[in-house]
C-alpha cells in the first residue's frame, strides 16, 4: 500500500464512524424538541419522562459526534494539503461558517437547555432545544453544500497564477443543484433514523418492564416514533428520486456504475442482481426489471442511460488516456464496480426493510397490545441499525462512485493528496485513529446500553423556574 491508499482508508473510516453519529443527532434533536414541546403544552408527565430519557442518550451520541467530527477537517491538512491548496479558497468558506455559525448555535443552546431545567422559563427553555435542532440543519447545510461543490463544481475559477480553484459566486456554491437535492434526502433519512432508534430503544425498554405505567410511557415512543420513520421513508424515496436524476445529468458514471450498466440502454432496466468479469467491462448475467432505471435515470420509462463503456471513451477522449495526461487515471475513469453497485443496493434495501418493520410495530402495538418473543427483541436490537447502515452504504456509494475524481472533472484523488507524507507516517497515523475510535465505540455503546437499561426516570421532578434566590446552584440536569 502507497500513501494514497493509507489515506483513503483513513479517511474513509474516520469518516463513516463520525457519520454514524451524524443522522442520530440531527434526527433525535427533532424528536426530543417535539416531545418537549408536547410536555410543555399538555402537562402530560409521560412526555417529559421520553424528553429526559432520550435526552440523555442524545447528549451521549452528540458528545461522541463532536470528538470524532474534530479529525475530519484536521485530515485535509494531514493527508490532503495539495487538495487543500488547490480547493481552499471554495471548499473552505461552507466549512468556516459551519464552525462558526452552526456548531456554535448548536453548543451555547445544549448548554442552555442542559443547565435551564428549572431556571428558565419552560417555553424559553424548549425553545433552546429547537434552536439546537435548527443549528444541526445549519450544520448539515454548510458541510453537505461543500461535498456538493466536489460532486458538481460550480461558482469558480481557476487562476493559473497562484494554480488554484477561487471561488467567484458564493451564491452558486450554496445552492448548487446537487445541493438541493441531497440536503432533504440526507436530512428526511436523518429523521428516519433518529426515529429508528426511538422505536428500538422504546421496545426493547416496553418488553423488559411490567408496570403498566412504565409500558405506556415506551408505547408512545414507538408509536410516535414508528410514525416518523414511515413518513421520513416516503419522503426519503421521493427525494432519492430527484437526487438521482441531477446525479444521472452531472454524474452519468456514477450511475452507470449503481446499476452495472456496461453499455447504453434506451430504455434501460433496473437490475436486481449483476455479476461481471472481473476488470469490469462485461457484464456476464443479470436479473432485471425492465424500463425502470429509465425512469429513475431520466424520469421517463424509455429514456436514454449511457454505459458504462461508452461513458469511458468519453471520459479517456475528454481527460486523457495517456500517463502524461493531467487527468490521467489508470481504471479509464471507472468507479469500483462492486462497491458501487452493492452500497447502493443495501441503501435502498435496508432503507426500505426499516419502514416496513416500523408499519408492523405500528399494526402489533394497536388497541394496547404488547409484543412478546425472540423476533421483537431482535427487532428492537437490529431496527435502529437498519437505516443507519443504510445512511453509511450512501455515503459510500456517493463517495466511491466519483471516483477516481476528489473534485469530479477537475482534480483526481490522486493528485490530491500530501506529496510531504510518508507512507509510515500515514499508516500509522490510520492504525492510531482505528484504535482510538474503537475505543470511543467502546465507550458509546457502554453508555448507551447503562442508560438505556436504567429506563426513563419515574415522576420526574423539574424545579420551579420562578424560584429567584440568587444562590440557588446550578444543577446539571442529566
Amino acid at each position: 500500500m502507497d500513501v494514497l491508499d493509507f489515506a483513503r482508508w483513513q479517511f474513509g473510516i474516520t469518516t463513516v464512524y463520525h457519520f454514524l453519529f451524524v443522522p442520530i443527532t440531527i434526527g433525535l434533536s427533532a424528536i426530543v424538541a417535539s416531545y418537549q414541546t408536547a410536555w410543555v403544552r399538555t402537562g402530560n408527565e409521560k412526555w417529559l419522562r421520553l424528553t429526559k430519557f432520550f435526552g440523555k442518550l442524545f447528549l451521549i451520541n452528540f458528545a461522541l459526534g463532536v470528538v470524532t467530527g474534530i479529525v475530519q477537517e484536521f485530515q485535509f491538512g494531514m493527508n490532503w494539503s495539495d487538495y487543500s491548496r488547490f480547493v481552499g479558497d471554495v471548499f473552505g468558506a461552507p466549512l468556516a461558517i459551519e464552525g462558526l455559525l452552526a456548531f456554535f448555535l448548536e453548543s451555547t443552546f445544549l448548554g442552555l437547555w442542559i443547565f435551564g431545567w428549572g431556571r428558565l422559563n419552560p417555553k424559553l427553555h424548549v425553545a433552546c432545544i429547537w434552536a439546537v435542532h435548527i443549528g444541526t440543519l445549519f450544520s448539515a447545510y454548510f458541510i453537505l453544500a461543500a461535498n456538493s461543490w466536489m460532486q458538481h463544481p460550480v461558482g469558480y475559477r481557476f487562476n493559473p497564477e497562484t494554480g488554484r480553484a477561487e471561488m467567484n459566486d458564493f451564491a452558486a456554491v450554496l445552492f448548487n443543484k446537487v445541493q438541493l437535492v441531497t440536503f432533504p434526502h440526507t436530512v428526511i433519512a436523518a429523521y428516519m433514523t433518529g426515529a429508528a432508534f426511538v422505536v428500538g430503544v422504546s421496545l426493547w425498554s416496553m418488553m423488559q418492564r411490567r408496570n403498566a405505567e412504565d409500558r405506556e410511557v415506551y408505547r408512545l415512543g414507538i408509536r410516535t416514533g414508528a410514525v416518523v420513520m414511515l413518513l421520513a421513508g416516503v419522503g426519503v424515496a421521493v427525494s432519492g428520486d430527484f437526487a438521482g436524476k441531477v446525479m444521472t445529468e452531472v454524474q452519468p458514471m456514477k450511475m452507470a456504475a449503481a446499476e452495472a450498466l456496461y453499455d447504453t440502454e434506451q430504455p434501460a432496466d433496473f437490475s436486481i442482481f449483476t455479476i461481471g468479469t472481473p476488470d469490469g467491462k462485461e457484464e456476464k448475467f443479470a436479473i432485471k426489471i425492465p424500463k425502470v432505471l429509465s425512469f429513475l435515470a431520466t424520469g421517463s420509462t424509455d429514456g436514454k442511460v449511457e454505459g458504462i463503456n461508452q461513458l469511458r471513451e468519453q471520459y479517456e477522449q475528454t481527460y486523457g488516456s495517456d500517463p502524461g495526461a493531467r487527468y490521467y487515471s489508470p481504471d479509464g475513469y471507472v468507479p469500483n464496480i462492486p462497491v458501487s453497485y452493492w452500497s447502493f443496493r443495501f441503501m435502498i434495501g435496508l432503507g426500505v426493510l426499516a419502514a416496513g418493520l416500523a408499519a408492523l410495530i405500528l399494526y402489533v402495538t394497536r388497541r394496547d397490545k404488547t409484543p412478546y418473543g425472540k423476533f421483537w427483541s431482535w427487532a428492537a436490537i437490529t431496527l435502529p441499525l437498519m437505516p443507519l447502515i443504510a445512511n453509511s452504504f450512501g455515503w459510500l456509494f456517493t463517495e466511491m462512485g466519483r471516483q477516481p475524481w476528489a473534485v469530479f472533472g477537475i482534480m483526481t484523488t490522486a493528485q490530491s493528496v500530501s506529496p510531504g507524507v510518508s507512507a509510515f507516517e500515514a499508516g500509522a497515523s490510520l492504525v492510531i485513529l482505528t484504535l482510538v475510535y474503537a475505543v470511543l465505540a467502546v465507550v458509546e455503546v457502554g453508555l448507551i446500553i447503562k442508560y438505556v437499561k436504567a429506563g426513563a426516570e419515574k415522576d420526574p421532578v423539574v424545579p420551579d423556574h420562578t424560584d429567584d434566590n440568587p444562590d440557588r446552584p446550578l444543577a446539571f440536569a442529566y
